[in-house]
């Protein structure tokens, strides 16, 4: 079947098994390819695009239990699965247009008797592949990330090709409710036969036309429906989602807008609590705006509803409303058109992210340390071979320099670093030797946190540290980072070849560089200058055939994330480029914070955030917007970074996981139902909860009940290296706009408000303007007026 736009092939079982672009140059086939399933020994044949499953009054029915009668022409197939009490009919036409290709959904009831409809799932299996051919061209151009906006009567599935070039594809919903998207995982993972790259799998996306999970199942998470459907006697339900291409993020809005009535929504994913607010929304011109109401639990868990209907200012179609939150926690502010259709947007209230940051580094310092009579002295828990565990070190270090400096939290630190972190680390302490902690084999990865915290402690006077001088600190970083990025300095295969990926480490080797420099440390300065550069550039010259993105897995935001970013930092703009489309291709975008994240599906088997890489991905895309100047990737970072603070967040109220003052949860499943284990569905846990599925789990982890934070930290300190002190204005169609802060009109001029927790930095590369202030004070606002930026007459400067 075919139209001017879309080729596409049917199953003899009724399923989508090819559905084609024509002027897609690579010819991708958006949805779940059987054959790969084959070759690859998956058997997950039930979850192809098209196949479904019904409760009815208790009873389960699956498309796959029997084979439907099909009906075709060249442009127009009816698909009809007939049980003894419905009959469900898949419509796949394109007639209708010459661009779009339209599937309908048609649920009917075949008896005179009411039909509870407790479950109704269709898989929408587009090409969510992670292949396990080493070819960076299939990982690219033939696979896609699925980002979804869930919504009463406007849902819609972003997919996104992972090389971000176009044309992408976009599902559109016309008819019907869809409660949600849930995932299910397939994978196949060798991390402990030493193999590189290890893991490969798949993610089948599932629309929730009812239920979704399984009986008697409840979760916190109130945002999302999970109701059931009463299907009168010879009664129909009809649902339809319309397919079309589309070239970027702002031509898919467009598009939901101009062809299937969709709402535009312009609104951050982050607001902090008692401070100003801009919503903003636009209509299609033929839609009248009927009522507007925020919906949030307040502190015991009550659901809240405020209309602001009266708040919003309307000028021809387009909306906006200047709001205050005074409760944390998520907010979901919903639009009703003409009475009759609803669309809305899921935002996050935080209380200021400074006392978030220094909680965190308390309950690290005063909870999970381990001191001098522990069973593994002066190590934290939970205890892990991995070096992403002593993240939470570095943050604690990062937090006292630019805070207030609590001398025992560094001093606690400085001792684990020499009598826990080196002797573990390395044999004797010496660090050219490192200890097999895996086996047979180590990872060059785990030395770039080690040289992190060493660099971070030795920041801190002579008056603070207590074991060693500051510049020792200083040479055993520069020591350990040598031992990451020089092969020579290893002995096996796998050693030299990770000794050449980029981690990390991109985030602060300059500041080390010139550390060493300034101490005087010449001959090290040299050394680590002269590996930095010569990684950089072996990088880039592989940047044609996206040799990066390949990490200990064939394809990872761990290994395309950092490569833009080290390639922004170090000028290799046409190399930092071409990565830098993965990583936009990798950060969602969504009517909800939760889904603009940053995705690593295998830490939960889901779609999901991943505090540590999401946080990494969202550091190396503000690094390539510093340097490239273009404001996809300040919006993308931005957006991530926001999921990411998620995982830290102690107000948030949709997730069974409640976190107590400090607690941090490193994985959070964005899908509901995460349909592998639904318990954890749109819930924060740490990877130990895979523990009791067994597996490779068993041999990460050693129990269930493991603390779910032992990765957590670094992307934090790399936050408070971007966001965390930075804000920044651009200008678009003549309006400008500010992430990571609000801006209000004054008299005066414009009026800058920073969300950053140690505000010092303003930026505004269009303009050419910056705004730096001294000696490190912080500055919550400045006003932008005559075109250079001021700080208010009536402000004191303050450092902490």
């Amino acid at each position: 079947m075919e139209n001017k736009q879309f080729s596409l092939e049917i199953s003899p079982s009724g399923n989508l098994t090819n559905l084609v672009l024509k002027e897609d140059t690579h010819q991708m086939n958006w949805v779940m390819d059987s054959s790969y399933l084959n070759q690859s020994g998956y058997d997950e044949k039930d979850k192809l695009f098209g196949n479904f499953s019904l409760k009815i009054d208790g009873k389960i029915v699956n498309s796959v239990d029997i084979f439907p009668t099909i009906s075709q022409d060249n442009a127009h197939a009816i698909v009809t699965y007939t049980f003894e009490q419905v009959e469900v009919i898949m419509g796949y036409d394109l007639t209708q247009s010459e661009n779009r290709f339209v599937w309908n959904i048609t649920l009917k009831n075949r008896t005179a008797n009411e039909l509870n409809i407790t479950d109704f799932a269709i898989w929408s299996s587009f090409s969510y592949v992670m292949y396990r051919l080493n070819d960076l061209n299939l990982q690219t151009q033939y696979s896609a990330a699925v980002f979804p906006s869930i919504s009463k009567s406007y849902t819609k599935l972003a997919c996104v090709r992972r090389s971000n070039e176009a044309p992408h594809l976009g599902m559109y919903q016309t008819k019907g409710q869809t409660l949600s998207v849930g995932t299910y995982c397939a994978y196949n993972n060798l991390f402990f036969e030493s193999v590189s790259p290890s893991l490969d799998g798949l993610l089948f996306h599932q629309l929730i036309l009812a239920g979704g999970y399984p009986e008697g199942f409840k979760n916190a998470d109130w945002l999302y429906e999970k109701k059931a459907i009463i299907l009168p006697g010879l009664g129909e339900k009809e649902w339809e989602y319309s397919l079309e291409p589309y070239k970027d993020q702002n031509e898919f809005y467009l598009i939901g807008q101009k062809n299937y009535g969709h709402p535009i929504f312009d609104f951050e994913p982050l607001a902090i609590a008692d401070q100003n607010y801009k919503f903003a929304f636009e209509l299609p011109k033929d839609q009248d705006l009927t009522d507007a109401y925020i919906e949030y639990l307040d502190e015991d868990g009550v659901r809240k509803k405020e209309n602001i209907f009266e708040d919003l200012t309307q000028e021809k179609n387009k909306y906006q409303a200047k709001l205050v939150f005074n409760t944390p926690g998520e907010h979901k502010i919903t639009i009703e058109i003409n009475n009759q259709n609803n669309d809305s947007v899921i935002l996050n209230v935080m209380e200021p992210i400074k006392k978030t940051i220094e909680n965190r580094s308390h309950y690290i310092s005063n909870v999970l340390f381990d001191g001098e009579n522990s069973e593994i002295p002066y190590s934290y828990s939970p205890i892990s071979n991995q070096g992403e565990s002593l993240g939470k070190l570095s943050l604690v270090l990062k937090n006292n320099l630019l805070g207030r400096t609590n001398f025992e939290e560094v001093q606690k630190v400085e001792a684990s670093c020499v009598h826990y972190i080196r002797p573990k680390w390395f044999k004797n302490g010496d660090f050219t030797k490192p200890n097999d902690l895996y086996g047979d084999f180590y990872r060059c990865m785990d030395f770039e946190y080690i040289a992190h915290v060493f660099y971070l402690l030795s920041q801190f006077d002579e008056n603070i540290l207590q074991l060693n001088h500051s510049d020792t600190y200083l040479s055993w970083a520069a020591d350990v980072f040598s031992l990451r990025v020089n092969p020579d300095l290893h002995h096996t295969p796998r050693g030299k070849e990770e000794a050449g990926m980029l981690g990390v480490f991109f985030l602060y080797i300059d500041e080390l560089m010139k550390e060493l420099k300034n101490r005087g440390i010449t001959e090290k300065y040299e050394e680590i200058s002269s590996l930095w550069l010569k990684i950089a550039q072996n990088v880039a010259l592989n940047s044609k055939t996206y040799k990066a993105a390949v990490t200990e897995h064939f394809y990872d935001n761990a290994g395309f994330g950092p490569a833009t970013g080290a390639l922004a930092s170090t000028h290799h703009f046409d190399a930092a480029q071409k990565y830098g489309e993965l990583v936009l291709a990798n950060i969602g975008f969504s009517n909800d914070f939760r889904a603009q994240s940053p995705d690593r599906w295998w830490e939960a088997l889901s779609y999901m955030i991943h505090s540590l890489w999401g946080g990494v991905t969202a550091a190396a895309c503000l690094k390539a917007y510093e340097e490239l100047h273009d404001s996809r990737y300040l919006k993308a970072a931005y957006r991530a970074t926001i999921g990411i603070l998620y995982c830290y967040d102690t107000n948030a109220k949709a997730t069974n996981t409640k976190l107590s003052t400090g607690e941090a949860a490193s994985t959070y499943s964005i899908a509901g139902p995460h349909i592998n284990r639904p318990d954890l569905s749109r819930n924060r846990f740490g990877q130990s909860t895979f523990y009791r599925d067994g597996g490779i789990f068993t041999r990460l982890f050693t129990k269930e009940e493991e603390t779910a934070d032992w990765d957590m930290g670094e992307e934090l300190v790399a936050y408070l290296d971007g966001f965390g002190k930075k804000t920044f204005l651009y200008e678009e169609n003549g309006t400008v706009y500010v992430v990571n802060g609000s801006i209000d009109e004054v008299d005066d001029g414009l009026l800058i408000t920073s969300y950053a927790p140690y505000p010092t930095e303003y930026y505004f590369y269009d303009r050419n303007l910056h705004f730096t202030s001294e000696n490190g004070e912080t500055t919550p606002q400045v006003l932008l007026v005559d075109g250079e930026f001021k700080l208010k007459k009536e402000e004191l400067l303050t450092r902490e």
